[in-house]
Parts: structure tokens; C-alpha cells; sequence
């Protein structure tokens, strides 16, 4: 059943259609408003606003609910791979086991980067920040694919989706090896795609590092977790770079921009280096609790509680589960992880906790994963990054498909000086 809305402006009436998303998400459609009255909405920061209709991810925050493509998480995470999860959310459904074949061989096909482009990293200096080289780096590629700027069918576009999503991952380890002083390790053909990552992380000349199968399961967990979140900050910004016609490459480093921002790629960093303040401070974890409570301004109880999920954060169940199967089997030895182990019990048992659904979000655990993994605090976000490039794509994807799609031109409400007359050097 079709409904209307009606905006009273200046004595007069008018109707604007409202929208029914297919999960019963309702809007009104005020895309008329300004040539109708004259007048725009203002949200600042678009809290309330759809910029778009999309059908790749579904979430309910109240519910606790994130569906890939109609498929919950909780299924993905089960039975499914990051590769398989990216496939269906680029292209709305799962592989055929002939389709997923294909799309691993490209994976493996692209892993090499052009040994021109190793030079390149040469020219940054050694503390330089990984999201910047990750966002050079991926238009840098693209240079060298110049038929990958002009996608004229799904065969090019899987070609081109390919190419990014496994050489981002060659990228990725190369700048962290320049980081150390190391050499840059190749990508190893017959490694499936997390093992290949961590292999040329974390191997040396003469000494190969073989990943458990608990360290490369949790990789793998997060990267799945990670792959989309609706409409947030860097996908957002992916869409805007691509409604200009901007190709796949020049739009996911946008996204990288943007998700460099310690707002929000920056969260796991942030449960990180709050841990290290305890530890560093020698605070109880139950003192700095009380303190947090007690709304001392200089504390922060990062990785607890979710804008968008009011009750739990579905994939922080699932890399908790990871989590302990991987401490368990590394037998890690860091206070940080104590201290971490600590402030989820008092978040699990706390009434403060608990009333205010300060619960642990998937920040939270995966700040612990990466570092019990090895992954240094800096590279945390490109893994991030990494993670979230199917939902780049896909959404880049809908924006190229859509025939009636337009340059995205928000409005603004202007709060300037008005009409100011040039003056003069002398008369200043």
C-alpha cells in the first residue's frame, strides 16, 4: 500500500511519496521538496537521511541483526570463506562452485604486483602511515591496468575486482616489510588467500611463517565481519567519489581516506592504546572502571557499546568465539590481553555495564586478535581496509550500474557574512 506525507511550508500544503524498503524501512521521498518549495532539509551529518536505495547489506541495530545479501552473518561465518562472502557481495548471490573456482584463480592470477610498482615504495620514508601508501599505492596500480579505468561488462568488472582485492593484500604486507627494514616477501601461489597475507607478513629469507589454522580462521572471520556495513562514513565517501564517474580504483582509495580517520577506521586502535594507558598507568582495570563511571573527561571506555547496534554488536559474538579459540592456542604471553580479558568480565557482569548495554562491540575483540596475531598496532586499520573492500565495490558497482544515477551535490544552508564590497590594500 502506496502512503503520502504531508509538509505544511508558508500556508501550504504538499504531499511527498514515502518509501517501503523491502525489510519494512520507511522514508519519505523529499526529493522534489526544493523545486516544489523552495526550501531543503537540513541533518547535519545525515543521521536521518537515505542518500540511496541499496540491496547489498541489511542491518536492524535494535534487533542486533547484519545481513550480506539477505544471508545473516552469523550463517557467513559458519560455513563461508572472505572470498565466497565477497563474491556475494559484489554480485547479490552465492557462486556456483564453477564461478568461485574462476574468481580464486583470478585472485591468485593478480597477486603479483608490477615489480615496477616495488620501486615506489622506496620513495616513502620508513615511519610513513600505511593508509597512505595503501591509497597511493592502489591508484599507483591502477596505472599500470589502464584498461581496468574503462569496465564495460562483468567480465572486466571481475577482472578489475580481482585485481584490487588481492593486490591489496600484496600492498599491505609490502608496507609494513618496508616499515621493519625488511625485504618484501612474494605472494605464495598456492596459499589460499588469509595464509598468503600472513605469509608475507610475517616471513623472513630462509625461515617461512606458516599461520595455525586458529590464527588463520580468526583472519579470516575478520575480514568476512568487515566486509560491509551499510551506508558508514568511507562507504558513503565511495559512493559520492563514483557517482562522478570515477573508476573503481580512485574510489576505493577515497574510501581508504576515509576510513583512515581515527572516527572510524581508528576504533581498534583506540581499545589498543586504552589498554596500554592502564598497563602504563599501573591502574586496576576495576579503578579505571570506577573512574569511567564516575565521568572522569580524561578516560574513555573505547571498543563498548555501538552507534548503530542498541543491544549487542552480532559480529563481536563471533570474533569473541575466534578469540578465545586462537589465545587459547598461541598461548600468548601480553599483559595487554590480560587487561583485556579483565575489562570484558567487568563488561559482561557490571550492572553499569549491562544497563546501559555498554557491551564488547566487534572493535573490542578485534583490536585483541590483531595484536595476539602480531599485527602491529598501525597496520590495523589497513586490515580494516582490507576487510571492507567487497562493499566498496559493490557499492561502486551500483552506482556504475544504475542508469538514472546522478553526481551526488548535497545542499547546504550558507551562515556567511553577506554582501561584502571589495576593499582596497591601502584602505585596510
Amino acid at each position: 500500500m502506496s502512503h503520502t506525507c504531508r509538509i505544511e511550508l508558508d500556508g501550504q500544503s504538499h504531499e511527498f511519496p514515502t518509501v517501503e524498503g523491502t525489510e519494512n524501512e520507511l522514508a519519505v521521498d523529499i526529493s522534489t521538496l526544493r523545486d516544489r518549495t523552495g526550501y531543503i532539509t537540513l541533518d547535519d551529518g545525515y543521521g536521518n537521511t537515505g542518500s540511496c536505495t541499496s540491496a547489498i547489506t541489511y542491518i536492524d541495530g535494535d534487533k542486533g541483526i547484519l545481513r550480506y545479501r539477505g544471508i545473516p552473518i552469523e550463517q557467513l561465518a559458519e560455513h563461508s570463506t572472505f572470498v565466497e562472502t565477497a563474491w556475494l557481495v559484489i554480485w547479490g548471490r552465492l557462486p556456483t562452485q564453477a564461478e568461485l573456482d574462476h574468481f580464486s584463480h583470478l585472485l591468485t592470477q593478480h597477486e603479483m604486483m608490477h615489480e615496477s610498482l616495488r620501486n615506489h615504495f622506496q620513495g616513502f620514508p620508513p615511519n610513513a602511515n600505511p593508509m597512505a601508501i595503501l591509497s597511493a599505492m592502489i591508484n599507483a596500480v591502477s596505472c599500470y591496468d589502464p584498461e581496468m579505468m574503462q569496465i564495460e561488462d562483468e567480465f572486466t568488472l571481475e577482472s578489475a575486482a580481482a585485481r584490487l582485492i588481492s593486490k591489496v593484500r600484496t600492498i599491505a604486507a609490502a608496507s609494513y616489510k618496508m616499515s621493519v627494514g625488511q625485504p618484501m616477501d612474494y605472494p605464495h601461489p598456492e596459499y589460499h588467500y588469509c595464509e598468503n597475507f600472513l605469509h608475507m607478513m610475517f616471513s623472513i629469507p630462509y625461515r617461512e611463517y606458516v599461520p595455525t589454522p586458529e590464527v588463520a580462521r580468526a583472519l579470516n572471520l575478520f575480514l568476512i565481519l568487515h566486509a560491509d556495513h551499510e551506508q558508514n562514513c568511507s562507504t558513503s565517501t565511495v559512493r559520492m567519489v563514483a557517482s562522478s564517474q570515477a573508476n573503481m580504483f580512485a574510489s576505493c582509495a577515497a574510501g581508504v581516506c576515509a576510513l583512515w580517520g581515527p572516527l572510524h577506521g581508528g576504533a581498534n586502535v583506540a581499545v589498543i592504546e586504552m589498554l596500554e594507558f592502564i598497563r602504563q598507568s599501573g591502574m586496576k582495570v576495576s579503578e579505571y572502571v570506577e573512574r569511567v563511571k564516575m565521568k572522569d573527561t580524561k578516560l574513555r571506555l573505547m571498543g563498548f557499546g555501538h552507534r548503530v547496534y542498541k543491544n549487542f554488536d552480532p559480529r563481536s559474538k563471533i570474533l569473541k568465539v575466534a578469540a578465545d579459540k586462537m589465545l587459547a592456542k598461541l598461548s600468548v604471553n601480553d599483559p595487554l590481553l590480560d587487561i583485556a580479558l579483565q575489562m570484558e568480565d567487568a563488561a559482561l557482569n557490571d550492572p553499569y555495564f549491562i544497563e546501559r548495554k555498554l557491551y564488547p562491540n566487534v572493535d573490542f575483540y578485534s583490536g585483541i586478535i590483531l595484536r595476539a596475531m602480531g599485527i602491529p598496532v598501525n597496520m590495523f586499520t589497513v586490515m580494516f581496509a582490507m576487510g571492507r573492500l567487497p562493499g566498496w565495490i559493490a557499492n561502486w558497482k551500483e552506482i556504475h550500474d544504475n542508469p538514472k544515477s546522478r553526481i551526488y551535490r548535497p545542499r547546504q544552508i550558507y551562515t556567511g557574512r553577506t554582501l561584502q564590497n571589495y576593499v582596497p590594500m591601502d584602505q585596510r
